[in-house]
């Protein structure tokens, strides 16, 4: 009796058939069968990545990706928050006889504002950020990396244009979340906040303003955001591949939690840097009204920072520079780091991309 494991095939000459013969099979142990020989076996590899990509997309399901990024937006702005209080606070319209954005120095003003209202003061409106950043955030890395991997950039080599374009197209769904929430944070930072609270601002600013005044600046954080997103993950993503490539001579070699903290930092202090104006505009149109009685009758970018510079100078649409590099440099690479280690840990492996070895 013929061994039935045992089996072997052979290619007609001239043609894509093989002609396969065995004994799992048939009467005589004969399988015989004509079946095509693959002669574009990357081609089905390339669809069957296109058709994992659908539910999967850089090894993680759409909902690791929401988990990851929750986790990592509430990471970053817990624990920068009291640069992004000085920020505000330097760049805000100032209480008559405050004037602390008129000076520079982070320094003098974080001395400020711990003399008068102590440490709590650093952190007025935490909450509102803390409630706010993880949905926004979950939206954001999730429908990046969709993006990212629907418009190639995840292809090898420095694919910036799509990658840029992914953050773009994550921009502008973050943005429609956490433009209210910003609002409110900012309102609550400002020096002698008439608000007692999180929920007394929100009830405040809808009975007397309505919900208007909860988006008067999301079309200038549009304006602002989407080309410091695509700046911030082009940057990022470039140097991360650009260290791997030094480091190991390979761009696609598995990235550790270093070169993610070095790449984030980056790409967060020049995005940061070069979008000051914007972000000088947005904080005055967030923060109109609630100290000062001067009002800019418009939503519009260009009519504000032309008033600004007209009234204040140039220099006052740099405003808060400084603190906003110190910020988003260390910001950027918190939220990156933890965003990468958390889809490390959720696909079971450690920060270094090496599978975790579990005791049972």
């Amino acid at each position: 009796m013929a061994d039935s494991g045992h089996s072997s095939s052979t290619v007609v000459p001239g043609t894509c058939v093989e002609l396969r013969s065995g004994t799992t099979t048939g009467a005589l142990g004969l399988d015989t069968s004509f079946r095509p020989i693959d002669m574009h076996p990357e081609r089905n590899k390339d669809n069957l990545h296109t058709a994992e990509a659908s539910s999967s997309y850089d090894g993680q399901a759409f909902v690791g990706h929401m988990i990851a990024g929750a986790i990592a937006g509430i990471t970053e702005h817990t624990a920068m928050y009291p640069v992004d209080t000085i920020k505000t606070r330097m760049q805000a319209l100032s209480h008559p006889g405050q004037r602390l954005h008129g000076h520079g120095s982070v320094r003098r003003a974080m001395h400020s504002i711990l003399k008068r209202e102590g440490v709590a003061g650093l952190y007025r409106g935490v909450g509102a950020v803390a409630w706010g950043a993880g949905p926004a955030h979950a939206l954001y890395f999730a429908v990046y990396e969709y993006a990212k991997e629907l418009l190639g950039g995840n292809r090898q080599g420095y694919q910036w244009l799509p990658t840029a374009a992914a953050g773009a197209i994550a921009t502008v769904v973050n943005d429609g979340f956490m433009t209210p929430v910003d609002v409110i944070k900012q309102r609550l930072q400002v020096a002698h906040s008439p608000y007692n609270g999180v929920m007394d601002c929100v009830r405040k600013v809808l009975r007397q303003e309505g919900v208007g005044a909860l988006y008067k600046s999301y079309r200038t954080t549009l304006l602002m955001n989407i080309p410091f997103t695509a700046m911030h993950f082009s940057v990022y993503e470039g140097t991360k591949k650009w260290l791997l490539h030094i480091d190991t001579g390979d761009e696609a070699a598995e990235d550790r939690l270093s070169v993610q903290l070095v790449a984030g930092g980056l790409a967060g202090a020049a995005a940061g840097a070069i979008t000051t104006p914007l972000d000088v505009v947005k904080t005055r149109l967030q923060t109109e009204g609630v100290h000062s009685p001067k009002r800019y009758g418009t939503t519009a970018v260009v009519p504000v920072l032309r008033r600004i510079i007209a009234e204040e100078g140039l220099h006052s649409i740099w405003r808060g520079m400084k603190p906003r590099v110190l910020f988003n440099c260390p910001a950027a690479a918190i939220s990156w780091g933890t965003y990468e280690t958390m889809k490390a840990l959720l696909l079971g492996e450690d920060a270094s991309g090496h599978p975790h070895h579990h005791v049972h």
